[in-house]
């Protein structure tokens, strides 16, 4: 990842024919890409994680269900039972390890799936927050933006990327504006100044890394 220019997760990660294949992105973040007809079998984890979908679509096999989960759309898998992942189309998708200590919004579940730009309206004139899940290592959050509405410039305390789920926005990082649209990303170094103008109604996910 490249700090300060739009890029895609999901195309910079494309799964290789008839493999499947993972990379560390930050510590306990992973990237995931199982090409068309593949599969991980059932595992059992020790912490709950996150597997957010960035491109195409898969199942999660757990407890004698198939549970289908599609781009843009965020499973939370339980610790201590065994699940397995497939696709028949292929699929991108990451997944975040929970440390012990986290905090989680109660409108999450461990075992169901969630699409991340329905879980918060576009209120008008505003720029409407929801904290997701957050440990010792990351925070992830959700945000929408009515057109017009933004974010003075700012710096965070942290590295974070920015998952664009609906509409457009510029994004203006260390004094150049960037063009985000649905589907792809950008990144923050650490005390990078930015700022975000929505130019359509536009929702995104926040993850900053610790």
């Amino acid at each position: 990842m490249v700090e300060g220019k739009i890029f895609s997760l999901a195309e910079d990660n494309a799964w290789i024919d008839k493999c499947t294949m993972s990379g560390k992105l930050f510590n306990d973040i992973i990237v995931f890409s199982l090409a068309p007809n593949t599969r991980i079998s059932p595992e059992t984890y020790f912490q709950e994680k996150i597997w957010l979908v960035l491109k195409g679509e898969a199942s999660a096999g757990v407890r004698n269900k198939e549970i289908k989960i599609r781009t843009g759309e965020l499973f939370i898998v339980e610790k201590d039972v065994p699940v397995s992942i497939e696709t028949n189309t292929g699929a991108v998708y990451l997944e975040i390890e929970m440390k012990e200590e986290y905090r989680m919004n109660d409108i999450l579940k461990a075992g169901e799936v969630f699409a991340l730009k329905d879980l918060l309206p576009v209120q008008p004139g505003k720029v409407v927050n929801m904290d997701l899940v957050s440990d010792e290592a990351m925070h992830m959050a959700l945000m929408s933006f009515d057109a017009g509405t933004g974010l003075s410039e700012h710096a965070a305390p942290a590295q974070a990327v920015v998952f664009a789920l609906e509409g457009e926005a510029v994004i203006t990082y260390e004094g150049v504006p960037h063009t985000i649209k649905a589907g792809e990303n950008f990144v923050f170094a650490k005390n990078g100044k930015h700022a975000v103008e929505a130019k359509t109604p536009f929702k995104m996910a926040l993850l900053l890394i610790k």
